[in-house]
C-alpha cells in the first residue's frame, strides 16, 4: 500500500488522476473508451485516498464532458466536492469548449483548468485566458505526432510541436503532454515525445501517460517533466488491484 504525504515511494512530483465515465473513477486504456476499467462508484472517498500519495495535488478529467462537451451534473458535485477535500489542489479539464466552461470550473474549486479542444479550435482565446488568469493549462494530446481533441477521439492534424509553438506564441507558459498510446499501459512515458516538447514550453511541463512505476516517474522528469500525472499505476496500488486486471466494463 502507498504510505501518505510527501508521494510515499512514488515521490513529490506525482499528480494522482481521477477519471470520471458514467459516474464511475475509471481509467481508459489508450484512451479508448471501449477499453475501460472501472475501480469506483464514489470518486469522492477515490480522490480522498490518493490525495496523500503525491504533491498535494490531483488531477480529475471529465471523460463523459470531454467526448460530448456537456458535463453531467453528478460529475460537477464530484469535481466541487474534491476540490473541496482538505490540503488538495486540483487541476480539472474535460469539456472545456468556452471561456464560459473555463471560468465554471474555476467555479468548481479548480486551481488551474486544463484545455485542449479549445486551444486547438481558438489558441489566441486561449492565449488570453491563460494570460489573465495564470491558471489555465493547455493539453497536449499527442497520438502518431498529431494532436487529438474532443475526448482524444478527433485527430487535429496539427503536429505536437507546432501545436504548442503556436500556444506558446499565444501566450501559454503551461501545458500537459500525454502520449495517448502509452496511456493505460503502464509501458513507460514517451521521453522522446516530452524531450522534442520540452524546449518549446516556457512554463511548467507536466507529463502523462505511460507510468507504471516509480521508475518511470524518475524517466519523465529526466526527460523534462516538471510533474507526472499518474493514474491506472496507483489506483491499482493504492486499491489494491493486480496490474492489468480486467473489470466487466472493460
Amino acid at each position: 500500500m502507498l504510505k501518505r504525504g510527501g508521494g510515499g515511494r512514488w515521490g513529490a512530483g506525482v499528480i494522482p488522476a481521477v477519471d470520471l465515465l458514467d459516474g464511475r473513477v475509471v481509467r481508459l486504456h489508450q484512451g479508448r473508451y471501449d477499453r475501460v476499467t472501472a475501480y469506483s462508484a464514489d470518486a469522492v472517498q477515490t480522490a480522498r485516498r490518493l490525495a496523500g500519495t503525491g504533491s498535494g495535488w490531483l488531477h480529475v478529467i471529465d471523460l463523459d464532458a470531454a467526448r460530448s462537451g456537456r458535463r453531467p451534473p453528478a460529475h460537477a458535485r464530484a469535481i466541487a466536492a474534491i476540490a473541496a477535500l482538505p490540503g488538495v489542489r486540483l487541476q480539472a479539464g474535460g469539456g472545456v469548449r468556452s471561456a464560459q466552461d473555463v471560468e465554471a470550473l474555476f467555479g468548481l474549486g479548480a486551481e488551474r483548468v486544463l484545455v485542449g479542444s479549445l486551444a486547438a479550435a481558438e489558441p489566441d482565446l486561449v492565449g488570453e485566458l491563460a494570460g489573465a488568469s495564470g491558471r489555465v493549462v493547455v493539453a497536449a494530446d499527442v497520438r502518431g505526432g498529431h494532436v487529438r481533441t474532443h475526448g482524444w477521439e478527433r485527430d487535429s492534424g496539427v503536429p505536437a510541436a507546432a501545436f504548442v509553438e503556436r500556444l506558446a506564441e499565444a501566450g501559454v507558459s503551461d501545458f500537459l503532454v500525454t502520449g495517448i498510446d502509452r496511456d493505460g499501459t503502464g509501458d513507460g512515458p514517451d521521453t522522446e515525445l516530452l524531450a522534442a516538447l520540452r524546449p518549446l514550453v516556457r512554463g511548467r511541463m507536466i507529463a502523462a501517460g505511460g507510468v507504471g512505476g516509480p521508475a518511470d516517474v524518475e524517466l519523465a522528469l529526466a526527460a523534462g517533466a516538471d510533474a507526472v500525472v499518474v493514474g491506472r499505476a496507483l489506483l491499482d496500488d493504492l486499491l489494491g488491484l493486480p496490474q492489468g486486471s480486467r473489470h466487466p466494463m472493460e
